[in-house]
This record gives structure tokens, C-alpha cells and sequence, in this order.
């Protein structure tokens, strides 16, 4: 729903002035579907997420599609962390950046 268009520019002491993706538009338009409880952003580049942290996963970049396309799975593997999150009704408290042991731990039971 978002892409670089919808991009806003802010201040960061850290990182100085950068781009980022703002999900507060999709939950201001579409209160009634989207909160901070069941929204997640997936970027190759963290920093697009500084606003909403917890509502960022960020992905490893797809790197020479023409090579890899076979090989890669990481969008299936992320289909399958949405199952899982999708039956929770608040998932602000994973830490998506460890998707992946969440997925095997509940593959596990």
C-alpha cells in the first residue's frame, strides 16, 4: 500500500535526515482494518521502518533475481510467519527480527 512515493523525510540524531515509511497513513485511512497491533512493513533497509519499529521486519535483499530465482524462499517461509501471526490478535510484542525461531519453534509443537 505503500511505496517510495508515499516516503516522508525526518530527522534522526543518529542517522541525520532520512526517508522513512510512514504506516500511521494506512492506520489513519483505514482505522477500522489497520492498527498498530496487526500491521508489519517487510524492507531489505531498516531505517524505511524508524517510525513504527515494531511494525518491521526487515527481510535479506533479493539479490540477482535472474540467478536465484529458484533458490530462494524467503517469501515462503515469510507466508508462513503470517499464518502463524495472523491468528494472534496483538502481535505488537514479537520481535520480528527473530521470525524465523518463532517459525520453527511453533513448527515444532
Amino acid at each position: 500500500m505503500l511505496d517510495s512515493a508515499a516516503m516522508i523525510t525526518v530527522h534522526t540524531p543518529k542517522r541525520g535526515v532520512v526517508e522513512v515509511k510512514p504506516l500511521g497513513v494506512i492506520w489513519d485511512k483505514f482505522p477500522e482494518f489497520y492498527t498498530r497491533k496487526n500491521t508489519i512493513m517487510f524492507d531489505d533497509i531498516g531505517r524505511n521502518f524508524l517510525m513504527n519499529p515494531q511494525n518491521g521486519l526487515k527481510i535479506r535483499p533479493f539479490m540477482k533475481a535472474h540467478l536465484n530465482r529458484d533458490k530462494d524462499r524467503e517469501l515462503l517461509k515469510l507466508s508462513q510467519y503470517l499464518k502463524e501471526i495472523g491468528k494472534l490478535d496483538d502481535f505488537t510484542d514479537l520481535n520480528h527480527k527473530h521470525w524465523e525461531r518463532y517459525l520453527s519453534k511453533r513448527q515444532g509443537q
